[in-house]
């Protein structure tokens, strides 16, 4: 074997090679769980170290720090509203898709329907990037029309993915699209735009964007109640004792008999004073 070649492959220079840019102490991921705790609610499982540090790496080098322990000293000590609100980026988990979940959109149509006599107030609480409130606002005129009194309150606690959603321009393959909604509800890209679509101004125009803290004690700045609340995958990044409080929170917002749409492996019948079980993953406010 060349010499070079075997230098390279020494271990002293895989070990070399395999050393982490920054350090990241037990201590400095402890604090990272804490402060992520305290700012969203979000209970990090002890396995999530190698996560973090890959999701925080880029706000030590645009910020010039050297270590965690540095970064995590400078952001409690004088960190920016700004920099909080990218530690909270970096650390949120954003999976959705059009029409996920299917069978909560069926229900939708129906529950649409019986409620169509008056205006209609529907809160997607974390839209991620505008696929679930989309898919609420096609369920919407498709079940009653585009002229129909309903406006979604869409909103994420993750400024970057929320301003991606009121762009409301994706892939042209995305899932849970068929070729009648797309149709229906798109615009295409041409030229430099090919490949993409945009949701149509008619759509765009029933759904508000803002950001919003699920932790926050302000749900009364989301205006008048609501009759339906989408909170989907969520609450699975929520320990006990804050499911219970956001639950309560929701429950303050929603009218009487209004309903909240929860994900596939999120259960609240212990809250039964709170919600009553009226479908798959679909509650009803007591």
């Amino acid at each position: 074997m060349p010499a070079t070649l075997s230098a390279a492959l020494s271990p002293s220079a895989l070990t070399l090679a395999a050393e982490p840019e920054f350090t990241m102490s037990p201590a400095d991921f402890e604090r990272v769980r804490e402060l992520i705790y305290q700012r969203a609610g979000i209970s990090l499982n002890a396995g999530k170290q190698a996560m973090v540090y890959s999701r925080l790496t880029r706000r030590l080098r645009e910020n010039g720090q050297r270590s965690f322990a540095d970064y995590l000293a400078w952001l409690e000590r004088s960190g920016s509203d700004a920099e909080w609100q990218e530690f909270v980026n970096c650390l949120t988990t954003n999976l959705t898709a059009f029409f996920r979940e299917e069978h909560h959109f069926q229900a939708l149509v129906q529950d649409l329907r019986a409620r169509a006599a008056r205006p209609i107030r529907i809160w997607c609480s974390a839209a991620s990037t505008g696929e679930e409130p989309y898919s609420i606002a096609m369920t919407v005129v498709e079940a009653l029309g585009a002229s129909a009194p309903v406006r979604v309150v869409c909103s994420d606690i993750d400024t970057r993915v929320l301003a991606s959603a009121q762009r409301g321009v994706y892939p042209a393959d995305s899932r849970g699209l068929d070729p009648e909604r797309l149709r229906r509800h798109f615009l295409r890209g041409t030229g430099a735009n090919a490949g993409s679509i945009r949701v149509r101004p008619e759509l765009a125009r029933m759904v508000e964007f803002r950001t919003f803290n699920l932790m926050s004690g302000s749900y009364a700045s989301l205006g008048d109640p609501f009759d339906m609340v989408f909170c989907r995958n969520v609450m699975i990044y929520f320990d006990h004792a804050t499911q219970r409080r956001v639950l309560e929170r929701i429950h303050g917002v929603l009218r009487p008999g209004g309903l909240l749409y929860v994900g596939h492996s999120e259960n609240f019948t212990d809250s039964r004073d709170l919600f009553r079980l009226r479908g798959k993953t679909i509650y009803e406010r007591v």
